[in-house]
């Protein structure tokens, strides 16, 4: 039997031979060495097709891609997609969003099967679309703002944004840094951005439905999957959730989506507002209150957060004192940077840069720039803190 010190196995030299693929019928080249399915197509489905398909099947009100697609930048319109699909393939295609699977959800560190900010995010987009399918609603868009909705976040969770804050005269606010600074060089839709921009309940209404429809998505998914992560970290138990909210949402993370994503397909489609009746937001109110009481605000997340916003501000101020330590891409005055933002060069150079970063590579960061103590960092759930 051959070992890879020999040369390469079986099994590789069997995958480097499917390169050319293989002739099928009519000299087609196909996937598979033996027959595989065949299907009628009468004539390819073009984006002018189904901008027409989308009339004929969204409720009003929703979203169409005709008449929408205004971009900072005139591009001519996709052959193939429409222009809030084409949204949609280049978040998930961008830097921005691949870095969320380094960065913070809840834990710094994450276990295995704990959320990142990137797992979120498709988590979200599962919720929001399971609603806008259900209500008729634009899923191209709404998948879209669903898995860009978190890209202006920094490295440790929502701690980057009180670190921030002390550099930016309006405040950091991780939706708006996310469509007006992350997102901006993909150049999307506006709609698009307009609903990774006021995706938070604090910020305006978004303008389109599908907007509202993540907003209330990413609430229902954080606050069940986080209360998943805290009861497989032994945090919390499921028995502690207060009765009254379990009698409406169930204590598991599965029972909680079914009921909130049917509760609001079923309102939304019953009243024509995008919401829940009393009984479940308040069972939705009751269980993010139980997380933050119990999950984000315990001693040792407090704790975690104190410790990320040291590390961040110190490493935005070491940029600020040496911009000529940043990245050519970051340097001020380079086109990526902040436009639409009122912030100075510099400092709107040294922030997008943290917070670009990922978790791991700020902190190593901050101990191999700043020789910051390694027993200062934060600590994961289950990795003990360096001596």
């Amino acid at each position: 039997m051959s070992t890879p010190v020999d040369g390469p196995s079986d099994r590789a030299r069997a995958w480097a031979s499917t390169s050319g693929g293989h002739v099928g019928a009519g000299g087609v080249v196909q996937a598979h060495v033996d027959a595989e399915p065949s299907v009628e197509i009468r004539a390819p489905r073009g984006r002018e097709e189904r901008e027409a398909l989308e009339e004929q099947f969204l409720q009003p009100g929703a979203t169409r891609a005709v008449g929408a697609g205004e971009r900072a930048l005139a591009e001519a319109p996709d052959v193939e997609r429409t222009c809030f699909e084409r949204d949609r393939d280049r978040i998930l295609h961008s830097a921005a969003f691949r870095r969320l699977a380094g960065k913070t959800q809840v834990f710094v560190y994450p276990a295995d099967h704990q959320r990142t900010r990137l797992t979120h995010a498709l988590e979200v987009a599962q919720v929001a679309t399971s609603v806008a399918r259900g209500c008729g609603l634009n899923v191209s868009l709404t998948e879209a703002i669903a898995i860009g909705h978190d890209c202006g976040h920094g490295p440790g969770g929502h701690a980057s944004e009180d670190a921030f804050d002390a550099f930016l005269p309006g405040g950091y606010d991780h939706a708006v840094w996310g469509a007006d600074v992350m997102l901006a060089p993909l150049n999307l839709c506006a709609q698009t951005l307009d609903g990774v921009r006021n995706h938070s309940w604090s910020r305006p209404a978004p303008s389109t439905p599908e907007g509202v429809v993540v907003s209330w998505a990413d609430r229902v998914a954080y606050t069940a999957h986080d209360l998943e992560d805290a009861v497989h970290a032994g945090i919390v138990d499921p028995g502690d959730l207060p009765a009254d909210v379990a009698a409406v949402c169930g204590r598991s993370r599965r029972e909680q989506l079914a009921a909130f994503v049917g509760e609001l397909v079923r309102c939304t489609s019953a009243t024509g507002v995008i919401g829940m009746s009393a009984d479940h937001a308040q069972a939705l109110a009751g269980l993010r209150t139980f997380n933050y009481e119990r999950i984000y605000t315990r001693p040792e997340a407090l704790a975690q957060s104190a410790s990320v916003v040291r590390i961040l501000r110190a490493l935005v101020e070491h940029y600020l004192a040496n911009p000529q330590a940043l990245p050519a891409d970051f340097q001020p005055g380079a086109p990526r940077l902040p436009t639409t933002l009122d912030v100075d060069e510099r400092v709107g150079a040294a922030v997008t840069y943290v917070g670009g970063m990922t978790d791991r590579f700020a902190f190593r960061t901050a101990v191999e720039l700043l020789d910051w103590p390694a027993v200062e960092l934060p600590v994961g759930i289950d990795i003990p803190r360096a001596t």
